[in-house]
C-alpha cells in the first residue's frame, strides 16, 4: 500500500518514525494509503534544513523570490485538476469545490507576487539637522504552519506563500487525514525554483505538533483548528517566545429580513450550509429567520435541501461528497437525533443516507432543522457537518443579540434589500467578517482573514497585511553623515531631541 512520506529538503524522506496512520477514501470507505506520522526527531531534521536555506532565501532578493511566485502561481493553474482530485480523494469533497479552494488560495500567491510594493518602508528626511530616519521589515527566520483537514491547499496557502515572500522558510504540519496535498505543492514550488529546504513538510500527529510549539529554531507559528487546540496551541507556542497565529472554530449565522428575496436568500444559504458537507469553518451552521419571513424562508430552504446530489466527489453532478471520517459521520448523525430529543423540527433529515455502488462510504445527507433555542446542542455545538439550524426571532435588534452572544465571532451575513439594516447590522455585530447578501464573506487575498472571540485566539489574521506583519519584524534606522570640514554641534549628555 503507498506510503506517503514527508517533505524535507526539497524531497520525499520517510524519516525516523515506524509509525503510520491509516488515510481513507471517504466515498468507498476504504483505506487507499497510509501517511507517516512524524517524530520529534523528523521535526528537527526539517528545521535543521529550513535553518540552513534561509542563510541565502533571506538575502535573495526581492525580485528573485517574486520570480519564484509567479512560477508557483502559474504551476498552481496549470495543475488545478490533478490537485482537485487528489484532494476529492482524501477529504470527500467535489473536485469543483477542491479547485474552488485551489482558487482562493491561488490568490494569496498572486498577493505575493506583488510585495515589492507591500514591504517598502518610509523615509523621513531631516528630522534634526543632518539627521534622517527611515524604516524597513526583515523576516524571522523559520516559520511553521499547522493546518486543518477541511481546506488540505487553501488554508496553507494562506500561509507559506506569505512566508516564503518575505524571506522566511517554512515547516508544514498538514492534517494526517488528507496530506498528500502537501507533498504535491512540494512538488511545484521544486518545479518553480524555490531552494530545497525553504519549504518542508513533516507529516504526523500530536507528537509533531508538539515539537513544533517548543522548537527553539521556530520563530512563529500559523493555525488554524478547533477553539480548544488554538488556545492549546496560542498558551504553548506563546509560553517558548514565539509569534502565534491561531484561528479557532465557528458558528456562522445568516440572518435573513421580511424584505429579502427568499429564493435567492435560500439557495445561498443552502449552498454555504452544504456546500462540502458543511466541513468549513465559513459554512453557514444557523438561519435567522426574523419575523415574517420564518415559515416562508423554511419552505424554501426544505425545498433546496432535498434537492442537493449527494455522491462520491469525482462523479459529475454530485453538489455534497461525503464527511472526511466514519467517526465525522456519526457525530453529525448523532446531533441530528439529539436535536430532535431535545425539541428542534427535523424538517429534512439526512441520516441514513447509502449512495448507489458506495454503501460504505461516510455519507450523510443534508439535515435541515427548525425551531432551534440557543439552549440546545445543536446550536451550541460546532457540528460540522451538513445541518442548518433555523432559530426564529421578532426583529433585527433580537438576531444581532442572539449573534453577539455567541461565543464564536469568524463569520455572518444579512440578507435583505434595506441599506440601513445592512449599515446598522454591520455597525454593532461582534463578528470579524461580515456578508451582506453574501454568505460565505471569506475576504480577498488583499485582506485578512480572521473572527472576534473564540474565533480569534490572540489577534493575528492570516494573510494579506496582517499576514506580511506577521512575518516580517520591523527596524527603524536613524542615521547622520557629518561632513568633517564642517563644524559639528558637540555630543550631548542629555536626552537627545530634533532641533
Amino acid at each position: 500500500m503507498k506510503t506517503i512520506p514527508h517533505w524535507i529538503n526539497g524531497s520525499p524522506i520517510e524519516g525516523s518514525s515506524t509509525h503510520t496512520q491509516p488515510v481513507f477514501n471517504p466515498a468507498t470507505g476504504e483505506q487507499q494509503s497510509h501517511v507517516v506520522l512524524g517524530s520529534a526527531a523528523d521535526v528537527d531534521t526539517a528545521v535543521e534544513a529550513a535553518s540552513a536555506a534561509f542563510e541565502s532565501w533571506s538575502e535573495s532578493s526581492l525580485s528573485r523570490r517574486v520570480q519564484v511566485m509567479f512560477a508557483f502561481r502559474q504551476l498552481l493553474l496549470d495543475n488545478e485538476e490533478e490537485l482537485g482530485r487528489i484532494i476529492s480523494a482524501e477529504h470527500g469533497k467535489t473536485v469543483e469545490d477542491a479547485r474552488g479552494e485551489i482558487t482562493r488560495g491561488r490568490e494569496v500567491v498572486e498577493f505575493a507576487c506583488g510585495l515589492g510594493d507591500v514591504l517598502k518602508g518610509s523615509y523621513s528626511d531631516q528630522v534634526s539637522r543632518g539627521v534622517d530616519v527611515h524604516n524597513f521589515r526583515q523576516p524571522l527566520g523559520v516559520v511553521a504552519g499547522i493546518t486543518p483537514f477541511n481546506f488540505p491547499a487553501m488554508v496553507p496557502l494562506w500561509m507559506h506563500p506569505v512566508a516564503i515572500a518575505t524571506g522566511n522558510t517554512f515547516v508544514l504540519k498538514p492534517s494526517e487525514r488528507d496530506p498528500s496535498a502537501a507533498n504535491f505543492v512540494g512538488e511545484l514550488y521544486r518545479k518553480a525554483g524555490l531552494p530545497d529546504g525553504v519549504f518542508n513538510v513533516v507529516h504526523g500527529g500530536k507528537d509533531a505538533v508538539d515539537a513544533l510549539l517548543g522548537h527553539p529554531g521556530i520563530e512563529a507559528v500559523s493555525f488554524v483548528g478547533s477553539t480548544p487546540i488554538a488556545k492549546y496551541v496560542h498558551q504553548t507556542a506563546t509560553a517558548a517566545g514565539k509569534r502565534v497565529q491561531a484561528l479557532g472554530g465557528a458558528k456562522n449565522h445568516a440572518v435573513v429580513l421580511p424584505d429579502a428575496d427568499l429564493e435567492f436568500a435560500a439557495g445561498h444559504i443552502t449552498a454555504g450550509a452544504y456546500g462540502s458537507a458543511g466541513e468549513r469553518c465559513m459554512a453557514v451552521s444557523v438561519a435567522v429567520a426574523v419575523g415574517e419571513a420564518a415559515d416562508a424562508l423554511v419552505e424554501v430552504l426544505e425545498r433546496k435541501a432535498r434537492e442537493v446530489t449527494v455522491g462520491p466527489g469525482d462523479a459529475p453532478g454530485t453538489d455534497m461528497g461525503p464527511l472526511v471520517t466514519k467517526a465525522a459521520q456519526e457525530r453529525v448523525e448523532n446531533a441530528v437525533g439529539t436535536a430532535a430529543t431535545q425539541g428542534a423540527t427535523v424538517v429534512v433529515d439526512g441520516r441514513g443516507l447509502k449512495v448507489d455502488g458506495h454503501e460504505n462510504g461516510f455519507f450523510t445527507g443534508p439535515s435541515l432543522l427548525d425551531h432551534v433555542t440557543a439552549e440546545m446542542d445543536a446550536y451550541q455545538q460546532e457540528l460540522f457537518g451538513p445541518v442548518l439550524a433555523v432559530v426564529r426571532v421578532g426583529t433585527l435588534d433580537e438576531a444581532i443579540e442572539l449573534i453577539n452572544a455567541n461565543p464564536y465571532g469568524n463569520g455572518t451575513a444579512l440578507f435583505t434589500a434595506s441599506g440601513e439594516a445592512a449599515r446598522r447590522f454591520q455597525r454593532k455585530i461582534k463578528v470579524g467578517m461580515i456578508g451582506v447578501n453574501v454568505p460565505v464573506p471569506v475576504p480577498m487575498s488583499y485582506y485578512s482573514f480572521g473572527g472576534w472571540k473564540d474565533s480569534l485566539i490572540g489577534d493575528s489574521p492570516v494573510h494579506g497585511p496582517e499576514g506580511v506583519r506577521f512575518y516580517t519584524r520591523p527596524k527603524v534606522v536613524t542615521t547622520r553623515w557629518p561632513r568633517p570640514a564642517v563644524q559639528q554641534a558637540a555630543a550631548g549628555f542629555s536626552f537627545p531631541t530634533s532641533s
